[in-house]
């Protein structure tokens, strides 16, 4: 048996190990946004990233189209890694940095980069939000955002979609930040994980991924497979707790995937430690509610769907009706409010195209289950980088240009109607003609899939319409929604009918409400006693003879009711709604609101009578009392509302009493009021036609102002980009200004340490530059530059100066010279044009080489050579004064050998004489 276990596991174990050497090829890809005061804060990014980090960068940098940037090079200083421009097709490699060329946008599918021509080149470009939503899109989970110092919100976008992937985003801190627009506004969309300046984030980064559990790092294994589900329903019951809403039927591989993403920003590496976490810190039970409701959404998502929904979906709808329908559409999981906006322009379109003959309106619900999100669709401001998916005719037509950014216009607006609402727990809308579901289903388990379809299918009329994601379908339930044709998951509803035993309706306790948790009901204790006989009779008459009455709080809300009071108040349409002011009938609302609002301020009833309300297809009269509680003190504070029905008058058919003194002027009092209120009346409407003139007038230079103001908008963001490629492009210059200044110092002590004396002139022999030691030979001081040459005092002996400099201008060829100096000092000048990298000759530079010590070396060789010729001479003298002797002597000694021939005769006395001759020779 223990064989049998030992040789089960074993695929277990290979299974680890190869997930294990997966994980470590992954790479991580982080995208760096930046711009204006951007190489600033890249600088004190890239210079606290180690030289190994196994991470790859992508610099997204706003650049004017023209521009050819510095920034790999300038960005090469301040990190050891490699830093190149971005190629197209080119593979990720860790340790390298990438930097997005001008006029190209990028995009990664499969690790590799892809440069694109931009969309809009001569338009607003959001090339950060373009790379970080295709890195999210490839990288999921190890994709990294990060915007640093830049105007604008370029990058919001983007860094949700990275969000919404499970991956990590990071915002420089605005104080740290030259220009903190565009980490401000990822900061103020909930969206950055990190917050901290340049310098900190790599450090938090490195901390990050090493102790991801999942997808980026091999530290930990992923929770389903390590973990038992024990800890993840604690979290679930954590969450219920807290929030109120319960997760336990979402997908496990989601919340798992949003659980180790928050493990990892607090790096921790054990699930227990996690509960653990959760328990102590309350705070990060809502951070963690909020990361399971991340939605990436946008304006007109999945373009085609739109078109189709406009072309043939919606113009099919309203073809069935031909005299008009006011439509009802139910938007779940709307998140910011994006889908609501775009159904209601879509639909406005849709009726732009066809011109139907009937009246068509369009009511939209959108509910959330975060109320945050709720609020900002509310508030329909959206920040400028909608440009990227709106159009500019949609812009103009259903956006207003408010600040740095646009509000939806208020047609739009009135169209949707925004509540928070859980649509698990919370009942559905209902009778509707359009419901819009896109990927929601995705996060939902398949149990609560099932439930949601037949509720659907419950909510929708005749053929009415459902849109789901693209990624969802209706599943098994074929029979309930047909699909349109086309790829577009778009299905019209079947009328096969649902027993309500079908449908799972949500259901939801309610906590009670405001004010009727003070309430203290006595409760007596059970008896078998006979009931008193005046509590009997006083139930009789409540229930019988006592006027339908309601108790309420000062806001409205019912707390209790008395009698029927279905003549009076009727539920509202939609969400249950238990407040006086919505249930209030036609011609009550407005005189019940009067009624209470005038009880709190007095201790007497307010009374209201003979007023008229609507019933059901009639009317009625009733007389209308609100009185303010003061006693007991339990209730204090809450309103009782009495209505009391008014018999119809009997009408007399005989001859009516005459009217006397008193009721004639009871009628001439009346008459005057009559006549009275008749003037006012004209008064009224005159005044309301001034006004309405002033209106018209105040309308149209509105109109006028709202188009400068729009010009000023528009000339306003084209300053604000210029103003950012500027930055950047003034940010590059300062740096090649500081390297030029360095070249020029090094250049300076260079020639300085030469001392070698150097004059730069220009092509009128003007000066423009000397070295220190030029001042030796010419009397030059700073503010010389700019004179001729021949201007200032020379300590040289050299009047062919101006000429020679003229020569080699006019010859190109260099000159040199052995000139002296005034002060016995010579100096070797050499004259050679001044060529620019351009090899354009722009002036002559001229050099001073001190050679007086060579010269003095070759004097003293002049003087030694002149004794020596001397001395030559003179022993040439010598040598041949000795070779004339030595001639006469070889003469003579030739005339005795011919003389001691002859003289034979007297050998003795001849040799004698020759050798007295020799002797005498030497």
């Amino acid at each position: 048996m223990k064989k049998a276990m030992v040789t089960k596991a074993q695929p277990k174990t290979k299974s680890k190990n190869t997930l294990n050497a997966t994980l470590k090829n992954k790479l991580t890809i982080v995208g760096i946004g930046a711009s204006a005061g951007g190489l600033e804060a890249l600088e004190a990014f890239l210079k606290h990233v180690p030289a190994s980090p196994d991470v790859a960068f992508v610099v997204i940098q706003h650049l004017h189209p023209t521009h050819k940037g510095m920034m790999p090079e300038l960005l090469q200083r301040a990190t050891q890694m490699t830093v190149k421009q971005a190629r197209n097709r080119v593979k990720v490699k860790p340790n390298c940095v990438y930097v997005i060329p001008s006029n190209k946008d990028l995009s990664i599918l499969n690790g590799q980069l892809f440069l694109l021509n931009p969309a809009t080149p001569h338009g607003l470009r959001l090339p950060i939000d373009f790379f970080l939503r295709s890195l999210a899109a490839d990288q999921h989970e190890r994709a990294v955002g990060v915007i640093l110092s830049g105007m604008g919100s370029d990058g919001t976008l983007g860094l949700r979609a990275i969000k919404e992937n499970a991956g990590l985003t990071m915002a420089q801190s605005p104080e740290s930040a030259k220009f903190d627009s565009m980490p401000r506004s990822a900061i103020n969309a909930e969206l950055a994980d990190i917050v901290a300046p340049a310098s900190e984030l790599p450090k938090r980064l490195l901390a990050y991924i090493n102790h991801s559990p999942r997808g980026i790092s091999p530290v930990a294994e992923p929770l389903a497979e390590t973990e038992s589900h024990s800890e993840l329903e604690q979290i679930v019951i954590l969450l219920r707790d807290r929030t109120g809403n319960d997760f336990s039927l979402y997908k496990k591989n989601t919340i798992n995937r949003r659980i180790e993403r928050r493990m990892g920003l607090h790096q921790i590496d054990n699930i227990n430690f996690y509960v653990r976490y959760l328990r102590k810190n309350p705070q990060e039970l809502d951070f963690l509610f909020k990361e399971l409701l991340i939605g990436v959404t946008n304006f007109f998502r999945d373009p085609p769907v739109w078109s189709q929904l406009r072309t043939e979906t919606l113009p099919a709808l309203l073809a069935k009706y031909p005299r008009g329908k006011a439509m009802r559409a139910w938007v779940p999981a709307c998140s910011t409010g994006e889908e609501a906006y775009t159904l209601a322009m879509t639909f406005k379109e849709a009726l732009d195209d066809i011109k139907p003959e009937g009246r068509f309106s369009l009511q939209i619900f959108a509910t959330d289950l975060d109320e945050d999100a709720i609020e900002k669709a509310r508030l329909a401001f959206y920040p400028a980088n909608i440009e990227a998916d709106v159009s500019p005719q949609r812009l103009d037509r259903f956006f207003v240009n408010d600040k740095n950014g646009y509000s939806v216009n208020t047609d739009i607006r009135e169209m949707v109607i925004f509540a928070p609402q859980n649509i698990i727990m919370d009942p559905p809308f209902t009778k509707l003609d359009i419901l819009t579901c896109r990927n929601l289903l995705i996060y939902l388990g398949p149990a609560l899939q099932k439930r949601l379809m037949p509720l659907f299918h419950y909510a929708l009329t005749s053929q009415g319409i459902l849109l789901l994601g693209t990624s969802e379908t209706v599943g098994s339930f074929t029979s309930l929604f047909k699909p349109v044709k086309g790829k577009s998951k778009l299905y019209n509803r079947t009328d096969i009918p649902l027993s309500l035993t079908e449908v799972n309706f949500p259901i939801k306790s309610f906590p009670p409400t405001s004010g009727a948790e003070n309430i203290s009901y006595g409760i007596q204790p059970m008896t078998t006693s006979t009931p008193n006989l005046q509590t009997i009779a006083d139930q009789i008459l409540l229930q019988n003879y006592a006027p339908a009455a309601v108790m309420a709080t000062v806001d409205g809300d019912i707390l209790y009711i008395n009698g029927r009071t279905g003549k009076y108040l009727e539920p509202a349409a939609g969400k249950a709604n238990w407040n006086l002011y919505a249930m209030a009938r036609e011609g009550l609302q407005h005189e019940l609101g009067m009624a209470m609002k005038k009880a709190q301020s007095q201790p007497e009833p307010v009374q209201v009578p003979n007023l008229t309300i609507g019933t059901n297809g009639g009317t009625q009269t009733i007389n209308l009392t609100v009185q303010m509680i003061t006693t007991p003190t339990t209730l204090s504070g809450s309103l009782m509302v009495v209505f009391t029905d008014v018999p119809t008058p009997i009408k007399f058919t005989g001859k009516q009493p005459k009217a006397n003194a008193t009721q004639k002027a009871m009628r001439a009092e009346i008459q005057l009021g009559h006549e009275l209120m008749q003037s006012l009346r004209e008064e009224m409407q005159s005044s309301q036609e001034e006004l309405r003139s002033s209106n018209e007038e105040l309308q149209s230079t509105n109109e006028e102002l709202q188009s400068t103001n729009e010009e000023l908008t528009t000339s306003k963001e084209e300053m604000q980009s210029l103003n950012e490629e500027l930055q950047t492009v003034n940010a590059e210059l300062q740096s090649k200004v500081e390297d030029l200044s360095w070249v020029n110092n090094d250049m300076e002590n260079l020639l300085n340490s030469t001392e070698v004396a150097t004059v730069f002139l220009n092509n009128t022999l003007q000066v423009r530059r000397f070295t220190d030691h030029a001042t030796h030979l010419f009397k030059l001081i700073p503010s010389d530059v700019g004179r001729p040459l021949s201007d200032v005092v020379s300590n040289l002996n050299y009047d062919e100066l101006q000429n020679d400099a003229k020569e080699v201008l006019k010859t190109l060829v260099f000159i040199e010279k052995h000139v002296e100096a005034k002060d016995a000092r010579w100096f070797e000048v050499r004259i050679m044009p001044y060529r620019t990298q351009d090899n354009i000759i722009d002036g002559v530079v001229i050099t001073f080489i001190d050679i007086t010590k060579r010269e003095q070396s070759d004097a003293t060789v002049r003087e030694a050579l002149a004794v020596l010729h001397n001395r030559y001479n003179n022993q040439s003298t010598e040598l041949d004064t000795a070779h004339t002797l030595e001639t006469i002597l070889n003469n003579a000694q030739s005339v005795l050998e011919q003389r001691f021939k002859d003289q034979t005769a007297e050998p003795g006395e001849a040799k004698a004489d020759l050798q007295s001759k020799k002797r005498k020779k030497n």
